[in-house]
């Protein structure tokens, strides 16, 4: 069983009088432990089809089957809890809290969890920031930390859950060339410990270290290769 299984996925979004089709049935498998890149032109559909597979956002139709649970007849709370549990989220724009430190941002989620004491939370939380290299930066605020740093920072709050899935939504896309390449290779290092990572971005390089790269245009998968086959098919 795939841990990720897209049938026939629709999202319409319903814009006044008009219904603008953002992904018109996309259905595809993703592996335990693969490391895919969603690219495609801007409004091909691949903002919507991260924020379906980050529980983020419900389908108009189609199933999404993640671990074996249909997610889109889950209630809004189901949704979270699941998310909470599988998955972690890196952005673009870091999203860290400016007047906390770089500890503080990466405890946040687990801030009101009943099972995980404030020492336990603490030293997850510094366990996690020595990992993306920042053990003598926590106590330091966001302002005090480059552009690289604080995504560091971002992956490492990304993490606190130990999520099976990391989703990155453009996540070099504030950085220079060689930051950029140095949260490509953190990226590559949690892969290598069965991560699965699932990226969207317009940057040809940045997606090229992915093993797997999927285009969407028009909300369709049109392209869908695996690196390791160099092997492409098209619905």
């Amino acid at each position: 069983m795939a841990l990720i299984e897209l049938k026939g996925i629709k999202k319409i979004y319903s814009l006044g009088e008009v219904d603008v089709s953002a992904l018109a049935g996309v259905s595809l498998n993703i592996e335990e432990g693969e490391y895919v890149s969603l690219v495609g032109p801007s409004g091909s559909g691949k903002s919507t089809l991260m924020n379906t597979l980050g529980c983020l956002d419900r389908p108009t139709d189609g199933s999404y089957l993640l671990a074996g649970e249909e997610v889109v007849t889950m209630s809004t709370d189901a949704r979270a809890r699941l998310r909470n549990d599988r998955i972690g989220f890196v952005f673009q724009n870091f999203n860290l809290l400016n007047r906390t430190s770089a500890l503080e941002n990466v405890e946040l989620p687990l801030l009101y969890s009943k099972r995980v004491s404030v020492r336990q939370r603490h030293q997850r939380a510094a366990e996690l920031l020595d990992l993306v290299g920042l053990a003598d930066r926590m106590d330091h605020h966001p302002g005090q930390l480059s552009g690289g740093q604080q995504q560091r920072v971002a992956i490492a709050r990304a993490l606190i859950n130990d999520p099976s899935i990391i989703m990155a939504d453009e996540p070099t896309g504030n950085l220079d060339t060689r930051t950029s390449e140095e949260i490509i290779n953190l990226f590559r290092k949690l892969n290598s410990e069965n991560i699965t990572i699932i990226l969207v971005t317009h940057d040809n390089d940045v997606a090229q270290n992915a093993n797997r790269t999927i285009t969407l245009r028009d909300g369709l998968v049109v392209s869908d290769v695996t690196q390791a086959t160099e092997s492409a098919s098209s619905p």
